[in-house]
């Protein structure tokens, strides 16, 4: 019983401190200006409050309807999809280019290897980009 006694004593003591630390606080001007504001602005807090709350209800309940979900992830796949297949495609011809080019045995690309490499399209296209990335960048530093 004494025991109960002297927690119902510490717990009291422990609110008087915390009240009096309270008390300490709301003294303070800084703090008695920020309630201030704070109240002031109760209306508007209240507006946000409300439109969050609104906010979030429109979202748990997209996120629940699994009619929807699957809507986002068809919609998703398929933009993604022609993405992920240009990408396989461009590694799995960088990757058959870089084993091609190990099995060469020819010493260097001579100048007139390099002439006929010239009258390929894909060399051309990709000159020509080259030249208009470049074109690009020289107007961006002007």
């Amino acid at each position: 019983m004494s025991q109960t006694i002297n927690q119902s004593d510490a717990q009291g003591a422990q609110t008087a401190a915390n009240t009096k630390d309270l008390v300490d606080q709301l003294l303070k001007p800084e703090v008695q200006q920020s309630l201030a504001a704070l109240v002031d602005n109760l209306p508007k807090l209240t507006e946000m409050v409300n439109t969050m709350t609104q906010a979030y209800d429109v979202v748990q309940a997209l996120a629940t309807d699994k009619v929807f979900v699957e809507d986002i992830k068809a919609g998703f796949s398929g933009v993604v999809g022609p993405v992920v297949g240009i990408a396989k495609n461009a590694a799995a011809t960088a990757i058959e280019a870089g084993e091609r080019v190990k099995r060469d045995q020819s010493p260097n690309v001579s100048v007139f290897g390099l002439l006929k490499m010239l009258k390929d399209p894909n060399v051309q296209k990709a000159l020509k980009f080259s030249q208009a990335y470049l074109d690009v960048l020289n107007g961006q530093k002007k």
